[in-house]
C-alpha cells in the first residue's frame, strides 16, 4: 500500500490505513460493558457481582468507490490483515493510541455494477474487539 500523508489517514489499525484515498469510514460505533454475575441468595432475588470491565467493541461503517480511489481489493486487504490472527494497535488521525485490537469481521457488500461486473460501489463494515492488556 502506497504511504498517504498523515492529513489524509482518519486511522491506521496495524499496517492498513482508513483514509480520503482509501477506505473511508462514515460511522464509528463503539459500544462498552462491564461484566455482573448474578448471585443466587436463598429466600431473595439474586444479588449482582461486579467481575470488572468486559471487552470494547468498535464498529467501522463506510463505502469505497474503487474506481475513484483505492481500488477493487481493499475489503480483501482487510481480509488479509485479520487472517494474520494477530491484535493490531489502533491509531487514530489525531496521534491518540487506542492500544491493540482484533478484527472479527468484515462484511462487504457491492452495488452499481458495470458491464464486466465490477462494483462501482462498496458499502463495509469492520468490528474490532479490545484485546485487553496482558499481564507483565
Amino acid at each position: 500500500m502506497p504511504e498517504l500523508g498523515l492529513s489524509l489517514v482518519m486511522m491506521a489499525l496495524g499496517g492498513f490505513r482508513f483514509g480520503v484515498n482509501q477506505a473511508n469510514y462514515q460511522s464509528f460505533t463503539r459500544a462498552a460493558n462491564w461484566r455482573w454475575e448474578a448471585q443466587p441468595r436463598l429466600g431473595r432475588q439474586p444479588a449482582l457481582q461486579f467481575l470488572g470491565r468486559g471487552s470494547d467493541e468498535i464498529t467501522l461503517e463506510g463505502v469505497i468507490y474503487p474506481h475513484f480511489k483505492g481500488g477493487l481489493r481493499q475489503v480483501e486487504m482487510m481480509r488479509l490483515v485479520a487472517d494474520q490472527g494477530q491484535p493490531l494497535i489502533l491509531v487514530d488521525g489525531l496521534g491518540w493510541v487506542w492500544d491493540r485490537w482484533a478484527i472479527t469481521g468484515v462484511e462487504e457488500r457491492k452495488s452499481l455494477f458495470v458491464s464486466d461486473g465490477a462494483p462501482r460501489k462498496i458499502e463495509f463494515t469492520v468490528t474490532l474487539l479490545a484485546y485487553g492488556m496482558d499481564r507483565a
